[in-house]
């Protein structure tokens, strides 16, 4: 794990990022069994694999090489993941915190299939476009946060400078090699929160570097986090385990 309860503040609004890198299926076959969420969003991005999404509104699906999984859990969902073997399992899981006042919108999922991912081809190699906007170009856009989520593929010894806007919250992921963020050297699967600029500096190494790039806007709520729910207050959040315990968790579900 490479973000989660301590770095909420910092990382604003981003709750969790969890890296995921294996050669070996019996590191990561098991899955995840059926497991309720509420208050977030999860976006699970495999660049290499699959992953295969089951849950309480009836909807399954599996994405493959490069695609995304995007879980408005809201009000309340149950999920399971599994994750078939492959080569190589290699991706990462991002919590998306929902604002106060979304909190209970209804559950949600879909997935970015490659079909609607944008590859833009540059000298210094090429951007994927996974959601939100780059360059005036608009991929899967987000409902309740804005959310710019860029896959980053940059040649040899070569760097890009990136537009930002000041007024957001923004960080990058090494996701495969070092690489230099603004300057200085971050090693591979390493996380970077960035202080509020107009532009940043992401250079490679003498290694081609795949770098993740994540914008968002601060949301600067309270968050009473526990386990697989969050929520503001505390009250929400005994509230939310009440609601596991008597069953009245999901507010919309279908009955398999």
């Amino acid at each position: 794990r490479v973000l989660g309860n301590i770095t909420v503040e910092e990382y604003d609004p981003i709750l969790m990022l969890d890296s995921f890198d294996s050669t070996n299926p019996d590191d990561y076959t098991a899955g995840f069994p059926m497991h309720p969420h509420r208050g977030i969003e999860t976006i699970s991005y495999v660049y290499r694999g699959s992953m295969t999404h089951r849950d309480s509104l009836g909807n399954e699906d599996t994405i493959g090489d490069g695609e995304v999984q995007w879980m408005t859990a809201g009000s309340g969902i149950m999920h399971e993941e599994r994750l078939p073997a492959s080569e190589r399992l290699l991706g990462v899981q991002l919590w998306l915190n929902l604002p106060a006042k979304d909190k209970m919108v209804p559950p949600a999922y879909r997935s970015i299939k490659n079909s609607e991912i944008e590859k833009i081809e540059y000298s210094w190699g090429k951007v994927r476009l996974l959601a939100g906007e780059f360059e005036g170009r608009k991929g899967f856009m987000s409902k309740y946060l804005p959310l710019d989520y860029y896959d980053l593929h940059i040649n040899p010894n070569t760097s890009i400078i990136l537009n930002m806007d000041s007024e957001r919250s923004v960080m990058v992921f090494t996701l495969l090699e070092d690489a230099y963020i603004a300057g200085e050297l971050v090693k591979e699967k390493t996380a970077v929160k960035l202080t509020p600029g107009d532009s940043l500096e992401i250079k490679a190494t003498e290694k081609k570097a795949q770098v993740l790039f994540i914008s968002s806007k601060r949301l600067d709520e309270p968050v009473s986090w526990g386990g697989p729910i969050v929520m503001n207050t505390k009250e929400e959040l005994i509230k939310a385990f009440d609601d596991l315990k008597r069953g009245t968790f999901l507010k919309e579900k279908i009955i398999y």
